[in-house]
């Protein structure tokens, strides 16, 4: 069974048990949380897809950490003008464990 879930825009595929990394949350490590909106659930053969969303579908999470991503190095450069800029950032993410899925 598997789940497609919405994080900020983001389409994240939820399976129970496992470990999975989304744009920051802001919740404290060690709470339990629900996300609503789930796209679609799979269970074996039987496919249910929302429009946009599965009706009374939930899966439940466990924040493991806060953390952040590997530094993305920006370098722009236009040749023979003399400009350079490098800039680089480091995206926040939560880990999160995938509790249950429910339907």
């Amino acid at each position: 069974m598997y789940a497609v879930v919405n994080f900020g825009g983001n389409q994240v595929k939820a399976v129970p048990g496992a470990k999975i990394f989304v744009n920051a949350q802001h919740k404290e490590v060690g709470e339990v949380f629900e996300n609503t909106e789930v796209l679609l659930v799979a269970d074996g053969d039987n496919i249910t897809v929302g429009k946009p969303h599965v009706v009374n579908a939930v899966v439940k999470f466990e924040v493991l950490d806060n953390l952040k991503d590997k530094k993305v190095m920006v370098f722009k450069k236009r040749r023979r003008k003399g400009y350079r800029r490098k800039k680089s950032h480091r995206a926040h993410l939560t880990a999160l464990k995938v509790i249950e899925i429910r339907k």
